[in-house]
Order: structure tokens, then C-alpha cells, then sequence
């Protein structure tokens, strides 16, 4: 009754191309679009800082990951690695580039990671499944160990950490923690929105091609060579976006353990729990993995209080954590978006049975 298609006609090839074909799902998307914008004016500064502007950062190198894993079919874990790609070259950009604006800083650094992810995905032209995945973790400790090796990336300073410099665009310095969210929100929904449309298009259906069956895609024309570095680099070059946003909106610094292989895994967990091979899932499997520690720290602390050590409350959160994602797992291994997909389908039919 509340999501169906009775009655919206298409009647040219435009409007059936849409992006969200249905008027409900346009409303929502807009409603959503404009609260995101209103947001910072009722959310406080800690909930800006420590929990709005991550949660995009990390949906969008989710996003990213998603394309590689999700659309393309290759396994990978070294989205870390070209997260701190992202987050140097955005670093030695402004530093040496006197007067660019920070937006082009980011695309650069972005840039400079597919190129790295490139590099590293030529091993997917030979190996495929664990084999791939063992050969972009070692890129994780690759980029890790060159950050830290040569001192020009840090220009020469001995301290390893970093201060990030201010965003500065059109002679404005965006320091408050609103100004940040809606740099961050402006970036994120512009590379998602590319991304809904590369995965409708060809683009997307050579990834799709080669996941479900390379050699099939090969035989029918298909270049692997270039869809799968393709893939690469669109995954890399989000991934090096978001590591500039996640140490010059989030972190304020840019130092190389701040990208480390636990990060690789989070953002793995966020793309499986999300859902593979949505846009909405990198969204919804980042909310997941991002809130629900804090929910459950909120929680525990709210019910036993300071009459229960801290560590064993922490551990505690852990186990129950874990649990709830293998419990998950176990039940929709789809994800988040087969949720979503699912609750539609329902409101389709009610008050009907289906």
C-alpha cells in the first residue's frame, strides 16, 4: 500500500533509466538528503566529530571496497594501505603546492592511490580468491612500512605524527566541526552517486561479467586486463579519498598507524555485513560496524555502572559484538540492503500475504 508502482507510468527510455524509477523512492531520497543537510543544526559537536563525519568517511571507502569485492569479484585487504596513500599525498600536496584548494588536493590524492592500486592489482591477471587476497595484504604492509621508512612523506619530521593542515577553500577555513560534516557529506554524496551510476552502466556490467565468470567474459570480448585494473583503480582512487577526508576531518593528523590492518579488516566486516554489491550496503554495513560498540558501551555502562571493571565490561563487548555478527551472518547472509530489500517487497504486498 505504501511502496508500490500502481499507476507511475514510464513512457520514454529517460524515466526508465532513472536512477530511483519510483516516486517514493525519490521522496525518500530527498527527505534523507535534506535532513543529512539540517543535521548539523540539532547534532552536537561530538556527535559531529566522532560519529557522523567517520561513518561517511568509512561508507565511502566501504563503497569503494564494495566495488572491488561487490561489482568486480576480487578479494582484497589492503584497503588500509591506500587509505594512508590518500591521506600523504592529500598531506604532501598542500604542503608543496602552494595555494590548492583542498577539494583538489583530495581528487589528487585519490588519483595517486589508483595508481598505486593499479600496481597492485596485476597479480589479479594471473591469481584469483585467497591467493589475491594474501597478495593485497601485502600491500597493506607494503605502504605502511614505505610511510614509515622515508622521511620525505613526513617532511623530515622526527615526531612520526602529524598535524593535518586546515581545510582551505575559496579563502575560507572550514575549522568547525559542522563546516567539516558538510565538506565530507558534499564529497561522499557526489562519489556515491558516481558510483550508482558506473555500477548501471557498462562499467558495471563488465565487473558484474567478470566476477560471475571470467573466462566466459574473456571469450565473449571482454578485456580482463582492463576491467580488472579498472576496478582497481576505482577502488583505490575511493579509498585514497576517503583516507584524505578520514585524516583532515576525522583525525586531524596523518601518521601511518592510524591505517592499520585491523582498519583493512573493519572496512572487509562493513562491506560483507552491509551486503555485497549495493550502494547502500557500504552505508548501512559502516553504520553497523561503527555504531553498534558505542551502543553497547552506552548500554553496559548505563546498566552496571562503575560497580563493574571497565576492562571486563570492554571484553564483554566484544564477545556479544562478535556474536551478533556471525549471529547475522548466519541468518541474512546478504546483509543489511537484502534487509532493506526485503522490508520493500513486504510494504509492495501489504496488508496482503505473500
Amino acid at each position: 500500500m505504501f511502496y508500490r508502482e500502481a499507476g507511475q507510468f514510464r513512457t520514454s527510455y529517460a524515466q526508465d533509466s532513472q536512477i530511483f524509477p519510483l516516486r517514493q523512492d525519490r521522496i525518500g531520497i530527498a527527505i534523507i538528503l535534506i535532513a543529512a543537510v539540517l543535521l548539523p543544526f540539532v547534532a552536537n559537536a561530538y556527535w559531529l566529530s566522532a560519529i557522523l563525519i567517520p561513518w561517511l568517511v568509512l561508507s565511502l571507502v566501504a563503497l569503494g571496497q564494495n566495488i572491488l569485492m561487490g561489482y568486480a569479484g576480487q578479494l582484497s585487504l589492503g584497503s588500509a594501505g591506500f587509505m594512508a596513500v590518500g591521506a600523504f599525498a592529500c598531506y604532501n600536496l598542500i604542503l608543496r603546492v602552494e595555494g590548492i584548494p583542498f577539494v583538489v588536493a583530495v581528487a589528487l590524492s585519490g588519483v595517486c592511490a589508483a595508481l598505486v592500486g593499479i600496481v597492485f592489482g596485476l597479480p589479479s591477471l594471473r591469481i584469483r580468491g585467497l591467493y589475491l587476497a594474501v597478495a593485497t595484504l601485502a600491500s597493506q604492509f607494503f605502504i605502511v612500512w614505505a610511510l614509515d621508512k622515508f622521511p620525505w612523506f613526513k617532511n623530515y619530521d622526527p615526531a612520526g605524527v602529524i598535524t593535518a593542515q586546515p581545510i582551505i577553500m575559496f579563502g575560507h577555513n572550514f575549522a568547525s566541526p559542522r563546516e567539516k560534516y558538510w565538506v565530507v557529506l558534499a564529497i561522499v554524496a557526489v562519489l556515491a552517486l558516481l558510483a550508482k551510476n558506473m555500477a548501471r552502466g557498462s562499467v558495471g556490467r563488465g565487473w558484474m561479467a567478470v566476477r560471475d565468470m571470467d573466462v566466459a567474459a574473456e571469450a565473449m570480448g571482454l578485456s580482463l586486463l582492463r576491467t580488472k585494473l579498472q576496478a582497481f583503480a576505482i577502488s583505490s582512487f575511493y579509498c585514497g579519498v576517503g583516507g584524505a577526508l578520514f585524516a583532515f576531518a576525522y583525525l586531524q593528523t596523518v601518521e601511518p598507524s592510524a591505517f592499520t590492518i585491523e582498519l583493512s579488516f573493519r572496512i572487509l566486516f562493513m562491506v560483507i555485513i552491509g551486503g555485497l554489491g549495493t550502494i547502500m550496503g557500504s552505508f548501512l554495513g559502516a553504520g553497523f560496524i561503527l555504531l553498534m560498540p558505542i551502543f553497547l558501551n552506552v548500554f553496559f555502562h548505563g546498566v552496571f555502572g562503575q560497580s563493574v571493571d571497565a576492562g571486563v565490561i570492554s571484553a564483554v563487548e566484544q564477545v556479544i559484538f562478535g556474536v551478533m555478527i556471525i549471529t547475522f551472518l548466519i541468518y541474512e547472509p546478504l546483509g543489511l540492503a537484502r534487509v532493506w530489500q526485503l522490508t520493500k517487497e513486504r510494504l509492495r504486498l501489504w496488508p496482503f500475504k505473500h
